[in-house]
């Protein structure tokens, strides 16, 4: 539960084993709980697993075979994918092994895969209001595009347990997809006081949203400071508190106040602290998205050669991948070179790289959502215009405009790129729609 809920307490299942040494589950899930930071013990608890095998249960045999190959080196992902789809077809029931598949077909940017499951798995009559369910639902229906079966899917969970902070994170999504940004700020603080017992992933997560819908709402920047400062930060202060997971969301937080030349109202010092934090090398490694805007951190404030070891360190690693999964993540690779160019300021070099037709959503498999994605496409907008590609510009962003009418961000780009190829009435436009977005969300705020 405290997996599916995001508790703080996960590591509680280490204290399994010493319980009961000879339980197949206790050991396999306090290695895959370790797999991520601790591998050398990871791997005793996994031996210790194997070694009970012949007097384990059909289920605990099921699931040893599911997680112990996620922990194997060169892991395919598909196969681990196909071996969790045969644990869940004879047990069901089984919502940590849901979670599991959720988070592998994120990694894996095919949510596509994970969707029909969950559509199956919520009908079965022994799920049927069941916790958690339905916040996964929700978020695979998010990253395709269903936002009317995803919002409903959140809302239930809602229902179900009012303190859901994946089905609290799930309807944000929508709501901050749809623009509708003091109702996704609204939603979140008032459930907010709920997440002091959740995990700094999702504590940290969840108030990024918060920042991230009063920027892009056109809030002004003090209430983006203020959650910063006094809830995503101040995270950190907790004895049990993981600093990646923190600092995840703030590089998200001041790459999106980057491409929108905010960094000096106020935040170029907190990019600093969060820089010299980031040269802990024991934090690298670990998570592609962490990996990639880490480096843009780095070169930005020009700790170019640490920028440069730790994307070296992403190739070298790369290329020790089975052919499969090496050919899947060249598209990462390609990204953290181009955020490496883009944090020194070799904004042409950086565009050659990403090219004319980029589309973030097709480089998932670093392990972001679509809104987390988003901002590799807010660098590329921002890199056409500094390379005087208005015309390209004003043909994206024409189209994105049309997807997301209601963000002040997006319109004050096509503003630039008309007024860069000469369109003064179109430009003027432009920038009267952003004008209006900008003091609608929050005229108080």
């Amino acid at each position: 539960m405290k997996v599916l809920g995001y508790g703080r307490e996960k590591k509680v299942i280490l204290e399994a084993p010493n319980y009961d040494n000879d339980c197949v589950l206790a050991n396999i899930l306090a290695a895959h709980y370790l797999s991520s930071f601790e591998p050398v013990r990871a791997r005793s608890y996994a031996l210790a697993a194997e070694s009970r095998l012949r007097k384990a249960t059909l289920y605990e045999k099921e699931v040893f075979e599911a997680v112990n190959y996620l922990l194997s080196e060169n892991m395919d992902d598909d196969v681990a994918l196909k071996l969790h789809s045969k644990l869940l077809e004879k047990f069901p029931k089984d919502l940590l092994s849901w979670k599991r598949v959720e988070t592998l077909c994120s990694y894996m940017g095919r949510h596509d895969l994970s969707l029909p499951l969950f559509r199956k798995i919520l009908f079965l009559p022994h799920n049927e209001g069941q916790v958690y369910v339905n916040g996964m639902l929700a978020f695979s229906s998010i990253e395709l595009g269903h936002l009317r079966e995803a919002e409903e899917a959140a809302r239930k969970g809602c229902e179900i347990n009012e303190n859901d902070s994946w089905a609290h994170h799930a309807l944000c999504h929508v709501l901050q997809t749809e623009c509708r940004f003091k109702e996704a700020v609204k939603f979140m603080e008032e459930h907010s006081d709920s997440w002091d017992s959740c995990s700094s992933l999702r504590f940290s997560h969840n108030w990024w949203h918060v920042a991230v819908c009063y920027l892009e709402g056109g809030s002004h920047i003090s209430k983006v400071e203020e959650v910063y400062d006094h809830q995503m930060w101040k995270e950190l202060e907790k004895d049990d508190a993981v600093a990646r997971d923190v600092y995840t969301d703030a590089l998200g937080l001041l790459l999106r106040l980057d491409t929108r030349g905010k960094l000096d109202d106020g935040f170029q010092d907190r990019l600093e602290k969060l820089a010299d934090s980031l040269t802990d090398k024991a934090m690298w490694y670990q998570d592609w998205l962490f990996d990639i805007t880490t480096i843009w951190a780095l070169s930005k404030v020009e700790k170019t050669s640490l920028a440069h070891e730790l994307l070296e360190g992403l190739k070298s690693r790369t290329s020790a991948m089975n052919p499969k999964k090496q050919k899947l993540m060249q598209k990462a690779i390609l990204l953290a070179e181009a955020v490496y160019e883009y944090g020194k300021g070799n904004y042409e070099i950086a565009l050659e790289l990403l090219g004319l037709d980029f589309d973030a959503a097709n480089y998932k498999v670093i392990g972001g959502s679509g809104l987390q994605m988003d901002v590799f496409n807010e660098i590329w907008y921002k890199l056409l215009l500094l390379n005087g590609k208005s015309s390209t510009a004003i043909e994206v962003l024409e189209k994105v405009t049309k997807q997301r009418d209601g963000a002040p961000f997006l319109w004050r780009l096509l503003e630039e790129s008309y007024s860069m190829e000469g369109k003064e009435k179109a430009g003027i436009s432009a920038g009267k729609k952003a004008k209006a977005l900008e003091s609608s969300y929050f005229k108080s705020a």
